[in-house]
């Protein structure tokens, strides 16, 4: 069983940054692709940023050229650098994974991030 595990989360205030970490029990390298998800309260789960297995990224909208994902595969870790933040970004962020061939499916339990303005 693959287990993800996110840090990093906490309060700031908005213009700030933070970086998230997701750390994976196996080689992320196994993996055909890691995302970043958020939840707001009474909001449903959206899809942040996403980087495949070869390094390619894609991101949301409402936080491109704000947000950078990246992963250590040595580290087997994926970050999330998160600056300029906003009182909308506050959240729960999860972190994804799905695992090369299979296609399984795994998440991380969630860390909460809060911007206060």
């Amino acid at each position: 069983q693959v287990q993800l595990v996110e840090s990093g989360g906490g309060e700031v205030q908005a213009g700030g940054s933070l970086r998230l970490s997701c750390a994976a029990s196996r080689n992320i390298f196994s993996f055909n692709a890691v995302d970043w998800y958020r939840q707001a309260p009474g909001k449903q789960r959206e899809l942040v940023a996403t980087i495949t297995r070869s390094g390619s990224t894609n991101y949301a909208d409402s936080v491109k050229g704000r947000f950078t994902i990246s992963k250590d595969n040595a580290k087997n870790t994926v970050y999330l650098q998160m600056n300029t933040l906003k009182p909308e970004d506050t959240a729960v962020y999860y972190c994804r994974a799905t695992s090369w061939g299979r296609g399984d499916v795994y998440w991380g339990q969630g860390t909460q991030v809060t911007v206060s303005s």
